[in-house]
């Protein structure tokens, strides 16, 4: 098991990044607590957000959405009202919220979380940790078919750009472009 805590410092933003494995019983009462969380946390200015990591392209993938969420606010270039979703909104690719929610959104049961805290304290983790269960960076890595199926990614695509993970950061840059 890895249990890695990974941080980055980018633009002024503390941005960790961490897996875990974990069940989900209830939703809403999740969401409630990571929103006492950010609250608590650094004055507010915490944003918490849990995706399912079958959806994720590895470390790489959910951090150049994360930099390109904090870019569109900065810009006013978001599609999103709350940081949390425009991070789930770059990580899909897509443009609607909706879309990106059906790819990417938590729900009830057993499942690999993809945990994204920007500007948060150390302790984030942890907090997070208790309700989520068993820490885990492994859920963070790519699976090729989920992927595959999920953003409807042709062999060939991968193949030209290399490896799936290149084609989520390409897909993930040229969202940016279109707008």
């Amino acid at each position: 098991m890895d249990n890695a805590i990974n941080q980055h410092n980018f633009m002024n933003h503390n941005i960790q990044i961490s897996g875990f494995k974990g069940e989900i019983t209830d939703t809403k009462e999740i969401m409630d607590y990571l929103m006492d969380i950010s609250v608590e946390c650094n004055s507010g200015k915490c944003t918490i957000q849990l995706i399912n990591a079958r959806g994720i392209a590895g470390e790489k993938h959910i951090l150049q959405a994360t930099l390109q969420a904090i870019k569109a606010f900065e810009r006013n270039k978001n599609m999103a009202k709350d940081l949390g979703l425009e991070i789930c909104v770059r990580a899909s690719a897509q443009r609607q919220i909706s879309r990106a929610l059906k790819i990417l959104g938590i729900g009830n049961g057993k499942m690999d979380i993809c945990m994204v805290a920007v500007d948060c304290d150390e302790q984030v983790q942890k907090k997070v940790g208790e309700i989520l269960g068993e820490r885990n960076h492994q859920v963070l890595k790519p699976d090729v078919n989920s992927l595959q199926e999920l953003y409807e990614i042709s062999p060939e695509e991968i193949e030209s750009a290399g490896n799936i993970e290149r084609v989520m950061l390409e897909r993930t840059a040229l969202l940016n472009l279109e707008i």
